[in-house]
């Protein structure tokens, strides 16, 4: 019974400190090392003149940076994407760049660029479930975070009016 009580207490816990979604958002994680070489492979294809191969890179390093566990690897994906999306004409490169993007701004809790990402996304392929998928994993935390707002508020509201009431018996 001990037992049973204690993993409620855990889970409510973790559902107001944000820990349960840390550990549930289903995105795989790059460690430094992936980084590191991406970065070094990146280096070396910027001393030559193959574009393609430039734009690959870039996508590589793109991606593990976003799937990092580091907030600023993540932020430099966001930028390096952000800076390539313009420039893309093909549909199924730009996808994948939404995508990209929605995930690491959903990784920064950042759920309302997010879901405007994956809906661009999603609008150059609609059928792709991988980016369905994500969609309902950022609405879910809009939702999620929105009934946290609303406890908080009327948690306020409630030691507002308990103080009010006292002071008024008092008085």
């Amino acid at each position: 019974m001990d037992a049973t009580i204690g993993k409620f207490i855990d889970s409510v816990s973790d559902f107001f400190s944000g820990a349960a979604s840390t550990s549930a958002d289903q995105f795989p994680l790059c460690d430094t090392d992936i980084i590191s070489g991406c970065e070094k492979e990146y280096a070396e294809v910027q001393k030559g003149q193959d574009e393609g191969l430039k734009k690959e890179c870039i996508m590589r390093l793109s991606w593990a940076l976003v799937h990092s566990k580091m907030p600023v690897d993540i932020q430099r994906g966001i930028a390096m994407l952000e800076a390539s999306v313009v420039n893309d004409t093909s549909p199924m490169k730009l996808r994948e760049k939404l995508y990209l993007l929605a995930v690491g701004y959903y990784r920064s809790s950042d759920f309302s660029r997010s879901r405007e990402c994956i809906e661009r996304c999603l609008e150059v392929e609609p059928e792709w479930r991988q980016a369905q998928a994500l969609k309902q994993a950022i609405e879910d935390r809009i939702v999620k975070d929105g009934v946290i707002g609303v406890g908080i508020a009327v948690t306020a509201v409630g030691v507002v009016a308990g103080i009010a009431a006292a002071l008024i018996r008092r008085g």
